[in-house]
């Protein structure tokens, strides 16, 4: 699937293979009706917009068939591992709005019956202990137009490999001087099934097992096998594991495994104008492109969340993207649909105005503050009212008013009348400048009676602008977030994806006057700045002495791309 536009938003919807493929399986009689799907994220960085879909899709097939999903982490590597990352992912997928059956599991809980595994590969002949060199497996492996040579260790006996494998555990040999590998076909197509490596050794601390063990188990030795012991029934990845597959059902044909799950891939998630490599993520962070892995230009699920994206907004994303065979690149743009979508009809309004100029409004007594009442949303009665202090001088955005303009400008110039949103109707007079002939504030005189008029009485403002008292504002740092990168694929070929960063990803805007009302806010509370965009509290930043809004995203798109 390859999609460049939001539009196709509504062709995708719901598309999904493998909810069609189990649906016509239990009608078949498999699996006797029961679903198990596992979620295995390798524990070395955090989550990014892919993995949600791929957390959508293993939770959401268990839901939808009544079934089970195991979150499994494939901690076969400690040298990049931590709890860290344990401990983020947990929260992503539990904010995403799913809950793993039963305890979380470890690869590393099936190390020993690895292990056994492995001896039992070597009894039966059909795994050999290789003592050659990194560069030497290389040039034995052959390319993808030349078979492979078969390994000078390969024929060694049983005997022999048992010994040498168990003398691998006990630590006797260097770190890299000898590997596990399985005895299958040098000369195979395919590269994956060219007697692949199984065990290496390497001396690493391990976050579960501590120092236990100096020998680890590969990804594509663990993974099936893990599988098997939990009784998974659809082991569902990424389409990059479509070539693993044969020697993923070679493992479970050659071992005593309790189950024979199968392996099914589907088409991951890409973006544009972002990059989800975790090599790559975490050059922006080591680098200080970004400010760590939750910065809300990231697309870590910590990321976007921050940003003020919600889980259902998330969840509908994935929906909308569907769940195909071909690997695709969705438009930002789709992403941006879905949370307008979920905030438009759940999001408090409230007023905030990111670019002042002082309103004077001549003929309103000096020392009067009213207190006027707007609608916490127009179509949302149980999203409570909230109380706006109305005063003489009032902020407006800059760009709501100008001296002279044509008829499409619908807002306040010279002589014309706008309304102030849930307040009155005002009439701009003049407007003072200072020295370099910039206008520092504008005068206007305002029409008592218009207060909660009704159009039909005749006050035919040009246009609506919204304010906040000058004296009884509060003050917020806004964050506006755009796209991290300016180009459509970072680093496309040999490029180097950081020369491709947008110099205008992050504005900060300081001392920002706000209506008193989102001082208060919580975090994590999405608004619509009313005819600005939506913004939430920031999750760690925000308080009501120092309130900080991130801009989650624009009212409409401005990108064309």
């Amino acid at each position: 699937m390859t999609d460049n536009s939001s539009s196709a938003a509504g062709t995708l919807a719901g598309n999904n293979f493998l909810r069609d493929l189990i649906q016509k399986q239990i009608e078949s009689g498999q699996h006797q009706g029961d679903v198990v799907t596992r979620f295995p994220p390798e524990p070395n960085g955090y989550l990014h917009i892919g993995h949600a879909k791929s957390i959508c899709t293993n939770f959401g097939l268990a839901r939808h068939f009544n079934g089970r999903c195991n979150l499994r982490f494939d901690d076969t590597n400690p040298e990049k591992e931590s709890h860290e990352y344990i401990e983020s992912i947990k929260s992503d997928v539990k904010w995403l709005g799913f809950e793993w059956d039963g305890d979380i599991h470890y690869a590393s809980d099936y190390f020993e019956t690895l292990y056994e595994y492995a001896l039992h590969l070597i009894e039966n002949g059909d795994a050999y202990v290789c003592d050659l060199s990194a560069e030497e497996a290389r040039e034995y492996r052959g390319t993808l137009t030349e078979p492979g040579k078969n390994s000078p260790h390969r024929e060694r006996s049983p005997e022999e490999n048992l010994d040498l494998f168990r003398r691998m555990r006990a630590g006797e040999f260097e770190d890299g001087s000898r590997v596990l590998r399985a005895k299958i076909d040098m000369a195979s197509p395919n590269m994956n099934l060219r007697d692949p490596i199984i065990y290496r050794i390497r001396r690493a601390h391990h976050h579960q097992t501590g120092d236990a063990w100096c020998i680890y188990p590969i990804y594509d030795f663990t993974h099936g096998q893990s599988d098997a012991l939990e009784g998974i029934t659809h082991s569902i990845c990424t389409l990059e594991f479509e070539d693993h597959r044969p020697l993923y059902n070679w493992f479970l044909e050659h071992l005593p495994v309790p189950a024979k799950p199968v392996q099914y891939e589907f088409g991951r998630l890409n973006l544009n104008y972002t990059v989800t490599s975790k090599r790559k993520l975490k050059q922006l962070v080591d680098e200080n492109k970004v400010d760590g892995w939750d910065d809300p230009r990231m697309p870590t699920i910590s990321g976007i969340r921050r940003r003020g994206y919600t889980p259902a907004s998330i969840r509908k994303f994935c929906e909308m993207v569907g769940v195909g065979r071909t690997d695709g690149i969705v438009d930002m743009g789709m992403l941006e649909a879905a949370i307008r979508e979920d905030l438009e009809p759940n999001a408090a309004r409230a007023m905030a105005v990111l670019d002042p100029i002082k309103l004077v409004i001549t003929n309103y007594p000096e020392e009067q503050v009213e207190e006027l009442s707007a609608p916490g949303h127009p179509e949302r009665e149980d999203i409570p009212t909230r109380t706006l202090p109305f005063t003489r001088e009032i902020y407006i955005e800059r760009d709501d008013f100008r001296e002279s303009a044509n008829k499409k400008y619908k807002r306040l110039v010279i002589g014309k009348k706008v309304r102030l949103r849930n307040a009155y109707v005002v009439v701009a007079e003049s407007c003072v400048k200072d020295d370099d002939d910039n206008i520092t504030e504008v005068h206007v005189r305002y029409e008592p009676e218009t207060l909660g008029a009704d159009p039909a009485d005749g006050v035919k403002p040009k246009g609506v602008i919204h304010w906040v008292s000058a004296s009884h504002c509060k003050r917020a740092t806004v964050r506006l977030y755009d796209r991290l990168f300016s180009v459509e694929a970072p680093g496309r070929g040999d490029g180097d994806f950081l020369e491709n960063l947008n110099p205008e990803s992050l504005t900060v805007l300081k001392n920002v006057p706000i209506e008193p009302s989102l001082a208060a806010a919580s975090a994590e509370q999405s608004f619509q700045f009313e005819r600005t965009g939506f913004f939430v509290a920031d999750r760690y930043e925000h308080s009501d002495e120092s309130p900080v809004f991130n801009r989650t995203v624009a009212l409409r798109s401005s990108w064309n791309g």
